[in-house]
């Protein structure tokens, strides 16, 4: 029998390495799939619909919303954002573990939702490192900088309700870490519940044999 795969919640500070770690985890292993969110903006030059992004309309997109077809979504600058729910069902159905890559509110909502699902944050070893990859991007002014690392301290106060914390030093340690994580939680008796169920009833088929 087939294992059906975890959701697993993947979030972490601005500058973490959260984007590069799933890449990297993704191309090393095959069990991995990475969800892909629905959104009611206008495709970027390169973006293909069902790669970057599920491209639809507002009407749809709300539709969706109210046939309760998204774990999560947000408005965000006009737009909205959310993660199709028969898309990560699929794919987990298929025996992958879908990666969400969301922030820490959402994150919990999540949890709420789906009480079996992964919880995982990416951490740099230190906040002194976590400034120095920001300011080492060369991309953003030093006022935005300052705005990441305050959005971080803000962030930092709900670590603790994660299930584990990663910290992203070395790439492929890192990836290592977060693979055995994952597999180890598949594991747990809460995300084996068919394999429980079936055993009982092998056993329960011993046990009238036995009378």
């Amino acid at each position: 029998m087939k294992q059906k795969g975890i959701l697993m919640v993947l979030s972490g500070f601005s500058g973490a390495g959260k984007g590069t770690l799933i890449k990297a985890l993704l191309k090393k292993y095959n069990e991995y799939a990475l969800s892909i969110s629905m959104t009611t903006r206008a495709p970027r030059e390169g973006e293909r619909d069902g790669v970057e992004y599920f491209f639809t309309t507002r009407e749809k997109f709300e539709e969706t919303i109210v046939d309760n077809g998204l774990i999560e979504y947000a408005l965000y600058c006009g737009n909205y954002y959310g993660t199709p729910r028969a898309y990560v069902e699929e794919q987990m159905a298929a025996g992958k573990n879908v990666i969400l890559e969301i922030e820490i509110q959402g994150a919990l909502k999540i949890k709420e939702k789906f009480p079996d699902s992964l919880l995982v944050f990416v951490t740099p070893p230190s906040a002194e490192e976590l400034k120095r990859r920001l300011e080492g991007r060369g991309t953003e002014s030093a006022d935005v900088i300052a705005q990441r690392l305050a959005r971080a301290t803000e962030e930092s106060e709900g670590i603790e309700a994660y299930d584990y914390i990663v910290v992203n030093d070395n790439l492929d340690e890192c990836v290592e870490e977060l693979h055995r994580l994952v597999d180890a939680s598949r594991r747990a008796p809460v995300r084996c519940q068919e394999l429980i169920k079936e055993i009982r009833e092998e056993l329960k088929g011993f046990a009238k044999g036995a009378k």
